[in-house]
């Protein structure tokens, strides 16, 4: 049965030209929203200002009739200013006001005025017929006649709304605008990134020569570019490790494999003396111990490389384990006639798992002792740098090439016939090595001049 994808939610299954178009679009529409809000209480504050003006003004003449016993409503200011009206109420006698002020505008509609005050705030009023005026009361000069003025305010709520359908109109064009716009730029944009997608598609083992072309590309999309050929390339180097790894186990498991189905039939050939099938068995049996540790070896790879090890951490006096180190491989050394030294400072520590630090000193002693002819000399040394600590072996040997010197700690790898493995080595100490170091989040390299030596460092972070 092909399994069915979960439901997604909505939204999920957008495409992100899509989803960055509504980005633009919500953000524009937020934007414009603000815009046009701000625009409209800017404009109804102007008209507002506009309008105490106007009345202050109106307020002013109408004083001044009153004071020089002139009409203060001619009616030729009424018929020039239908939008206006004023009322003049004298002490004691009746009011004088616009005709028809007292239906819509009672004098309960204007501020209440202290005595002796100049003039109130403009104030609003919401007349019953549903229109909006802006009412101000004020004395005369006289102080007992009391004037109310008052200015319709319709042609501003026509203003305010025309500004509003008009901003309506705009905005949504200005969306329409934005959202087109933003999905064909996001689409642009994006482009790279589905040549990115369809290149991951083509990558197979063996297609793996293409790369993405980075120049003229946005920044941030070049250095998505330049990551993916950088990935390519380190599989690319990756698959070509694993095909000569590969090779190399068939090889190694081959010859053995080989020896020992040839010794057996060798000896089961004829019939042969007790003596006769004892030298056979004995050579199977070194055989069986040559199988025995390159399975051993490639499995301690693969657990080095699993990010899940757990490694039993501990600071250690580095003087003490090399002795340990010198004490074990003194005897070969006397035997090859190479002189076994250590170099280390008293009190220098590392935070190690000290069983895999015996093995990277034990690994590269063995492989210094094997390339150093009688005579020699293979120090292991330890000191403290700025980073950490320093440590490793140094021999007088035959030294490695230029052109194997950065291969040498690949499993396998073969430098020329004078550093190849002896009887019963793998191929793989270095390799080890390198792995148990990096385990330790450390580096390691080899530095080698032919037919003077070689001396591989390893590097470890400071203990704690």
């Amino acid at each position: 049965m092909t399994p069915t994808a979960a439901a997604s939610p909505p939204g999920r299954g957008w495409s992100m030209a899509l989803r960055l178009a509504a980005v633009y679009t919500v953000t524009a529409f937020a934007a414009l929203s603000a815009t046009v809000l701000y625009l409209n209480f800017a404009l109804q504050r102007a008209l507002d200002r506009e309008d105490d003006q106007f009345l202050a003004d109106k307020l002013d003449a109408v004083r001044r009739r009153v004071r020089g016993g002139r009409d203060a409503l001619p009616e030729d200011d009424r018929r020039g200013e239908p939008w206006l009206l004023v009322r003049v109420a004298p002490a004691g006698g009746p009011p004088r006001e616009t005709a028809g002020m007292a239906a819509v505008l009672p004098a309960a509609a204007f501020p209440v005025l202290a005595p002796g005050a100049a003039a109130s705030a403009p104030a609003e009023y919401h007349a019953p017929a549903g229109r909006d005026y802006r009412v101000v009361s004020a004395w005369a000069d006289d102080g007992v006649t009391l004037l109310h003025v008052a200015l319709d305010q319709s042609q501003d709520e026509e203003v305010v709304g025309e500004f509003r359908r008009q901003s309506a109109y705009a905005v949504s064009a200005c969306l329409l605008v934005v959202g087109g716009g933003g999905y064909a730029l996001a689409r642009r944009g994006l482009r790279p990134i589905a040549d990115v997608t369809a290149m991951a598609r083509r990558v197979r083992p063996d297609a793996m020569g293409e790369r993405l072309p980075v120049a003229g590309l946005p920044r941030e999309v070049r250095e998505l570019a330049g990551t993916f050929n950088g990935m390519i390339d380190r599989l690319e180097d990756a698959l070509a490790r694993l095909g000569r790894f590969s090779g190399d186990i068939a090889h190694e498991l081959r010859t053995p494999l080989n020896n020992l189905s040839v010794g057996t039939e060798i000896a089961l050939s004829r019939p042969r003396t007790p003596d006769e099938y004892q030298a056979a068995l004995a050579t199977n049996l070194e055989e069986c111990w040559r199988l025995t540790r390159l399975i051993d070896s490639l499995l301690f790879l693969a657990r080095a490389e699993n990010p899940k090890t757990q490694l039993a951490r501990a600071a250690h006096d580095l003087a003490d384990l090399l002795r340990v180190v010198e004490d074990f491989f003194a005897p070969a050394a006397a035997d090859a006639g190479v002189r076994l030294t250590v170099e280390c400072a008293p009190g220098l520590t590392v935070s190690a798992d000290a069983t895999l630090l015996r093995q990277v000193f034990g690994n590269l002693t063995s492989n210094a002792l094997a390339h150093t002819p009688a005579g020699g000399a293979v120090t292991l040394f330890a000191r403290r740098h700025a980073a950490g600590v320093a440590c490793g072996v140094a021999d007088t040997g035959t030294g490695i090439a230029a052109a194997d010197l950065p291969y040498v700690f690949d499993r396998f790898y073969r430098a020329d016939a004078a550093r190849s493995p002896g009887a019963g080595r793998v191929g793989l100490g270095l390799a080890i090595v390198r792995s148990i170091v990096e385990l330790h989040a450390g580096t390691v390299a080899a530095e080698s001049k032919p037919g003077h030596g070689t001396t591989v460092t390893a590097h470890f972070p400071p203990a704690g």
